[in-house]
């Protein structure tokens, strides 16, 4: 692993220290606007070989520039140039954005806690996903502080949001750092018991645009958890030996993706799946997967203290999106564990980071 990380580090130096640049930025005037009487910006972030671009609506990071192996610059993640494609989107609505207060899906969409069962309003067929029909990809944040590598953004979820109990404060940073790294950090406390398991749905194109069947992925998990034809967790495990699901070992996106079971991929539309993180403990910092473009030599690699990830792969296939969260719908299954509730007096944290390279390509032979 030393070995490994060496070779990481040095793939930054070289691409930080090349000076070809080609960053086109968004024209921040794009985002102005007033929206449930706040107001909504654009911010700018830069460090190392990276610069991002991150809006208050829905604490989405809009855009994210980095390098390839020889310094030419793309947008790796998808999104909008303009607030309005965000507030009209009949596309993926979280692109980009942090998605809560409870993560992916809840069954039936109602969960009980201390006895009072509680009905959520159902966006997703028959259950609720991602917060329901606000959640926090709809809401403005308040910004708390910003400057060049590090934004702090602040949101109130509201007791009876989108019928969840509890008055819950979260405070969100964006970190940009020297070495090429995004750090995200949520901490929430609440005043009642309720729910909680935040994430962010990035959703990354290693070229900037096309297919993104021709990436290879990798993914630290032997075992997923099982999903029902509506995609909802069924409180169960499985093996991913001798599946299209296991990514041990390096394969291409596109070279089993449409082995799968209807059941398990959605009218054969590409991943949906959360992946449970091999490591020593529920609570420990483990490194989850790793994503590649062999011909820009752009990688990105996924560490976070979660026991899961979700992973899924756009409808166009033009997109792959990395979700480190608790397991989905933990709340209503008694095999999975740990559960997304915060009890008044308790601290929600998660830490995940994203770590930039761009690796030297190998050269074919003629």
């Amino acid at each position: 692993m030393k070995k490994a990380l060496s070779i990481f580090a040095i793939a930054l130096l070289i691409a930080g220290c090349n000076p070809k640049k080609e960053v086109k930025l968004i024209d921040a005037a794009n985002f102005n606007k007033e929206v449930d009487g706040k107001t909504v910006s654009l911010y700018t972030l830069k460090n190392g070989s990276l610069t991002m671009q991150v809006t208050n609506y829905g604490g989405r990071i809009v855009a994210l520039w980095m390098p390839d192996h020889r310094g030419s610059y793309v947008d790796v993640v998808l999104g909008y140039d303009h607030i309005d494609k965000y507030m009209n989107n009949s596309g993926d609505r979280y692109m980009g954005a942090v998605v809560g207060r409870c993560a992916n899906r809840i069954s039936n969409g109602k969960f009980t806690l201390n006895g009072v069962e509680y009905q959520l309003p159902k966006n997703d067929g028959e259950n609720t996903l991602n917060g329901g029909l606000i959640g926090a990809d709809k809401m403005v944040w308040d910004v708390v502080s910003a400057n060049d590598s590090i934004l702090t953004m602040h949101a109130l979820f509201a007791d009876g949001q989108d019928g969840f109990p509890g008055n819950l404060n979260v405070t969100l940073s964006y970190t940009l750092t020297h070495d090429n790294q995004l750090q995200i950090r949520y901490a929430g406390v609440s005043d009642a018991p309720t729910l909680c398991n935040l994430s962010n749905h990035l959703v990354f194109n290693l070229k900037g645009e096309g297919s993104i069947l021709d990436h290879e992925l990798q993914i630290n998990s032997r075992y997923m958890t099982t999903i029902n034809s509506q995609k909802v967790a069924d409180g169960n495990f499985s093996g991913v030996k001798n599946t299209p699901f296991d990514f041990r070992e390096k394969h291409l996106i596109g070279e089993r993706i449409d082995d799968a079971d209807d059941n398990q991929i959605a009218n054969g539309k590409g991943y949906d799946h959360n992946w449970i993180v091999d490591k020593s403990s529920s609570k420990s910092y483990a490194w989850c997967a790793t994503l590649g473009e062999p011909k820009s030599g752009r990688e990105v690699q996924l560490w976070s203290d979660q026991v899961g990830v979700q992973i899924g792969t756009s409808d166009a296939r033009d997109g792959v999106s990395f979700e480190p969260q608790l397991f989905p719908d933990a709340i209503n299954h008694e095999n999975l564990s740990p559960k997304p509730l915060l009890l008044p007096g308790e601290e929600y944290h998660q830490l995940s980071i994203y770590k930039f390279a761009a690796m030297p390509v190998e050269k074919k032979k003629k």
